[in-house]
């Protein structure tokens, strides 16, 4: 064995002393062999010099003592060697803050008298890439951005090659991928193939591209969700390569579009490679039940599918399931069981739970996370799962991201309809346990839910909009509500389209809704050219279809327009409309948000920018008069005559009706006229607005001053109109007043005959 490791370490010497940091990044980890060192390259220069590599090998000494790491290298410090209960893992902790990029040699070497004298086991080459020009300035996803979900595999097969991979164990679905006969099967989208469209989603007006995860998933079944990941530092070949990945993302920041990384850290896949010879007995949670003596065994990662299948199961066991009970976290009252069965439990047999709190997978974790964004240029982070793992490593783990990103985005998963329980991981939340996070932002389920519901209600004192309405007043609890992101929709929910009974009216007033709430925004692929679903239960492979036109076989190309509908069409158009005059509204992107309670199933948004900023003394009045007169609301820009402002109607009604805008005095101002951003036309606000039936209408205000133009000179000015309300309604009030008065006598005088 000594002599095939000296081939091996040969190998290693050739391939990797042979490239600089020019085109170092193209390396890919291998995995084709015994010896493993993750990861396989690092940065010089990073914020926190600390390194940590993970080394695999079946010839390492078994007593930790005998083992010696030189390093041949330039500032680099080797800090400590740390071992775990199997003895075919060594983890080499490295100060680089001394470092420049170069490649250096780790020399492993066995210091038993037994074996042959100063003969290493391994010379591993090791590069230390130069940073990319602002790098650690990098600036994540924000209120400015409007994000775009895609599953790969269902989005277009921009090259049908790599369909199948003689290592994969999953082919694609025979006969034809698109086919609703193979709804959990792989169809064949990849990496070339969001590649190829990616002018028509920067024209669609999206500004960030979600990606399900694209790394490797190399399971029987179900590979094509990709939450199953069998290899960490490795994209899926099916999907294309890690180089593929990393040019993908440089295509999209030059048409404007970043790229966010969805991570899971709270499982892998069953056949990932550590399950053959677990690092540690306690790398996996539910231990007991997981048989682990299996580091005699020498893992093939080249087996077929059943023999790999029976070598698995021969490795894991009757997994205990999570309870899916997210509020054990944070519940004052749990029982410490309870709490345990919901973070240690497995998704499913095929998913085994990862034990975060074990320092060294916890490293693992953070590094592997921080290599993509340096390795790919992210933008940003989909963290899946989140509350599932443990939340002492979920703290370090935010933490040291944000920390070597300061201007970076993570957004969480916490799926419940509950905002306390979503507000507890957010960062700057006080929670009353003490737990604090530095996680930026959640996905905003509680306000999705009330979305869905409050659309398909009828209209009445406590339901419809009103449940929308009161959500939002669920803010409060929330550190910073405004960076959440909302959405219409996802992988794991049944489309919009179909929630709201196929009803255009609803499907665009939930749009609207998403795209100017106070949130960060996202869409689900398709939803811009009406995708279904079924409403109710679990569908996912449903759910995720293939995005018309992506696939040679479809009938329809939502690409170029060719054989769409037409209300696919006027949904598209919408789409891209309210999409691309967000791209230029401050309004939409950052203004303070003034809601009106809904009245006869029609409801008011505004949201509003300041163009000049309060000076601090109007800063100080705005909140003496916010004090006095006990308004959350008297320093909204809303408020404010100078500011840029958007009005949003949302309507339920069938029929035509008018709605009297003196309602909406304190913001309009003496805002004469509107434009519809959708129809581009103008609108008066001196007269009441017809709206002739259930709907949206979207409108753009400007201070005065700045809004007339020839066609609206003619129009009376809102400060004559007010005039001339005021006095109709002071007539209209004296007659009230006369026919209540005499109302009142009447049942005086009918009370004293009785």
């Amino acid at each position: 064995m000594i002599r095939q490791n000296w081939l091996i370490a040969l190998y290693l010497s050739v391939v990797c002393c042979s490239f600089n940091p020019v085109h170092a990044n193209t390396l890919e980890p291998n995995i084709s062999t015994d010896v493993k060192l993750e990861p396989a390259f690092w940065w010089a220069g990073m914020h926190n010099p600390e390194l940590q590599l993970m080394l695999y090998s079946r010839e390492l000494p078994s007593l930790p003592q005998q083992l010696k790491v030189d390093i041949q290298g330039q500032g680099i410090t080797l800090k400590s060697l740390e071992h775990t209960d199997n003895p075919h893992y060594l983890f080499i902790n490295l100060d680089l803050s001394q470092a420049a990029p170069q490649t250096f040699e780790l020399i492993i070497s066995n210091t038993d008298s037994a074996s042959q004298t100063n003969t290493p086991l391994y010379r591993l080459p090791y590069t230390l890439q130069g940073r990319a020009k602002g790098s650690r300035e990098r600036q994540g996803f924000s209120n400015k951005d409007v994000i775009y979900l895609i599953t790969p595999d269902r989005f277009a097969n921009g090259n049908t090659s790599n369909d199948n991979q003689a290592d994969m164990l999953e082919q694609v679905a025979a006969n034809s991928p698109s086919n609703l006969n193979y709804p959990d099967a792989r169809h064949g989208g990849d990496i070339a193939g969001i590649s190829q469209h990616l002018a028509y989603l920067a024209k669609l007006g999206v500004t960030q591209l979600w990606i399900n995860p694209l790394l490797e998933n190399n399971q029987a079944q179900y590979s094509y969700h990709g939450y199953s990941i069998t290899n960490l530092y490795r994209v899926d070949p099916r999907f294309g390569s890690n180089e593929d990945y990393k040019a993908l993302v440089a295509k999209a920041n030059k048409l404007g579009l970043g790229v966010i990384k969805d991570v899971v850290v709270n499982h892998i896949g069953s056949n990932h490679w550590w399950l053959n010879d677990l690092p540690s007995q306690d790398w996996l949670n539910d231990a007991t039940k997981t048989q682990l003596k299996n580091h005699e065994s020498k893992p093939d990662l080249t087996q077929s599918a059943d023999t790999k299948s029976s070598a698995i199961k021969s490795s894991v066991t009757s997994p205990r399931f999570t309870s899916h009970r997210r509020t054990t976290v944070q519940d004052p009252y749990a029982a410490a069981q309870d709490h345990i069965d919901f973070v240690d439990g497995w998704f499913t047999d095929t998913m085994p739970d990862l034990n975060q709190s074990n320092p060294k997978l916890a490293t693992y974790l953070i590094q592997n996370s921080i290599w993509w964004v340096e390795y790919a240029g992210l933008s940003g982070i989909r963290e899946d799962t989140y509350s599932y793992a443990d939340k002492g490593f979920l703290a370090k783990w935010s933490k040291a991201v944000m920390a070597e990103y300061p201007n970076f985005n993570i957004v969480g998963e916490e799926w419940t309809a509950n905002p306390i329980t979503v507000s507890y991981w957010q960062k700057g939340k006080i929670n009353a346990d003490g737990y604090t996070s530095d996680l930026p932002s959640l996905m905003d389920f509680p306000l999705y839910e009330k979305l869905i519901a409050s659309l398909n209600e009828p209209e009445s004192w406590d339901t419809g909009f009103i449940k929308l309405y009161e959500m939002l007043a669920n803010d409060v609890v929330y550190a910073d509500p405004s960076k959440l992101v909302l959405f219409e929709g996802n992988h794991d929910t049944n489309r919009i389209f179909s929630l709201v009974k196929e009803n255009i009216d609803l499907y665009k007033m939930a749009l609207t809704y998403v795209l100017t709430a106070k949130r960060i925004p996202q869409l689900f692929y398709g939803t811009e050219v009406l995708m279904t679903s079924p409403t109710e239960g679990r569908h996912d492979g449903v759910v995720r279809s293939d995005f018309p036109g992506g696939f040679a076989n479809s009938a329809t190309n939502a690409f170029t327009g060719q054989g769409l509908s037409e209300s696919q069409r006027q949904a598209q158009h919408f789409v891209r409309t309210l999409l691309n005059y967000r791209k230029q509204s401050p309004a939409l992107q950052s203004g303070d948000l003034l809601h009106f309670v809904p009245q006869d199933g029609v409801y008011v948004q505004f949201r509003c920018v300041l163009n000049v900023p309060l000076s601090a003394e109007q800063k100080a009045e705005a909140l003496k008069s916010r004090i006095q007169n006990n308004s959350l609301t008297q320093h909204n820009a809303c408020t404010q005559p100078s500011a840029d402002k958007v009005m949003v109607i949302y309507n339920k009604n069938d029929k035509i009706i008018t709605l009297d805008v003196n309602r909406f005095a304190s913001v309009l101002g003496d805002s004469g006229t509107a434009t519809d951003i959708i129809s581009d036309k103008i609108v008066s606000l001196n007269q009441a607005i017809t709206l002739p039936h259930a709907g949206v209408t979207i409108l753009e205000l400007k201070p005065n001053s700045k809004s007339k133009s020839p066609q609206n000179a003619a129009l009376p000015s809102r400060q004559d109109s007010m005039r001339s309300r005021s006095k109709a309604n002071a007539l209209t009030r004296a007659q009230t007043n006369n026919s209540a008065n005499n109302l009142a006598k009447h049942s005086t005088q009918k009370g004293t005959q009785s």
